[in-house]
């Protein structure tokens, strides 16, 4: 079953946009891994959350807040929205500092645009690596909506709707010039193997490490995954090779209210 897609005709209202329809999908969860080191390999991300974030030794609080906000923002409510909204800006707000005169640090604010267009290009180019993997092709004009409504992801943070590259071949550029750019030093290196030791997190967290270490490894860009000091050889391969038969298998089987349970449960959290 392709993303999207309703489990009988009537399952539910028709949606809002293209991303309201995929969105929801758990799958997508696989690359969340990836999206956030490759957020931490932005210079001015990677020591705006070394130097202010406890997510390394609280990742579920990070990924639950994530999660809340993109299903807000493609699902929820106007109200939600709003308050998702007033969540984040006031997480971010004391997320700045000039850089350092020993020159450990960048300058950095989680209100900077173009920082935000960061963290919303590794949410989009995450999901379209799973996308790729597990669902059929998508037709030129669907993956162009979707893309352009990703968009959100960044400007309902503040960041300028043009600073959105304006089509997929745009991003493209963008994306392979922002991959140059990328840093990984000693402090962030360290939040990123801590991240994925899950040493403080419960345990049913650190049973599903594994996979999550498979995922988040095998599916960065080779040269940031050695910027990471983190290696992938052909078994690993092979094991990640399987987990995305198993998921294009799963996605055709399991029900939509087990696939979407994820969203239900962070709108739920999140309330009214």
């Amino acid at each position: 079953m392709a993303a999207g897609t309703s489990d009988s005709p009537d399952a539910e209202a028709k949606p809002k946009s293209v991303l309201s329809r995929f969105a929801p999908e758990a799958v997508y969860l696989l690359g969340g891994g990836r999206a956030i080191l490759l957020q931490l390999a932005l210079p001015g991300v990677g020591h705006g959350v070394a130097r202010h974030s406890n997510f390394a030794v609280n990742p579920l609080g990070r990924l639950n807040g994530t999660l809340t906000y993109i299903y807000a923002l493609s699902n929820g409510t106007d109200a939600q929205r709003a308050k998702v909204r007033e969540i984040v800006n006031a997480a971010h707000a004391p997320v700045k500092a000039p850089s350092a005169k020993d020159g450990s640090h960048p300058a950095y604010s989680a209100r900077d645009p173009k920082l935000q267009l960061w963290v919303a290009a590794t949410l989009y180019d995450s999901a379209m690596t799973i996308q790729r993997a597990v669902f059929p092709p998508l037709d030129d004009d669907t993956a162009e909506e979707l893309y352009r409504d990703y968009a959100q992801l960044g400007t309902e943070l503040g960041m300028p709707a043009h600073l959105w590259p304006a089509t997929r071949a745009d991003f493209a550029e963008y994306w392979t010039e922002t991959l140059g750019q990328l840093r990984v030093d000693a402090p962030v290196r360290a939040v990123a193997h801590e991240l994925l030791a899950a040493k403080h997190a419960p345990l049913w967290i650190r049973a599903a490490m594994p996979l999550v270490r498979l995922m988040t490894i095998g599916l960065l860009p080779e040269p940031v995954r050695t910027m990471f000091g983190f290696s992938f050889g052909p078994r690993q391969q092979r094991c990640l090779n399987c987990v995305l038969r198993g998921a294009r298998f799963s996605m055709r089987i399991l029900p939509r209210r087990i696939r979407h349970f994820p969203m239900r449960y962070c709108l739920r959290r999140l309330g009214s």
